[in-house]
């Protein structure tokens, strides 16, 4: 069928956070000789055409959305958040804002 009739996927919500799944297939190749052996076309560099497919455009053009409005993605609030995270080391604070009543629910 090709690398272009697939798309990525997880079930993080149950399994955590996805981040080691990425990394591997990132890394995954097919072996030499099933490469021969099948007629399969390498799935090369991690940043390559194949990976990039599969982790955002082949759904980007199954929902129509083209490169200019991907593009204006890159300065919304979740990539704000984003490069914030990032920028504090990728680890969570925990901090919270607002007062925590005696029954555990917060206000602001």
């Amino acid at each position: 069928m090709g690398a272009d009739h697939v798309c990525w996927g997880t079930d993080a919500i149950w399994t955590g956070a996805p981040q080691w799944q990425i990394e591997a297939l990132r890394r995954l190749e097919i072996p030499e000789d099933l490469r021969a052996r099948h007629g399969f076309a390498p799935l090369g560099a991690a940043d390559g055409p194949v990976k990039r497919a599969i982790f955002g455009d082949n759904t980007a053009r199954l929902y129509r959305y083209d490169a200019p409005q991907r593009a204006a993605l890159e300065g919304d609030a979740i990539a704000v958040a984003k490069a914030a995270y990032e920028r504090e080391g990728g680890m969570r604070t925990n901090l919270a804002y607002g007062v925590v009543s005696g029954r555990g629910a917060m206000r602001a």
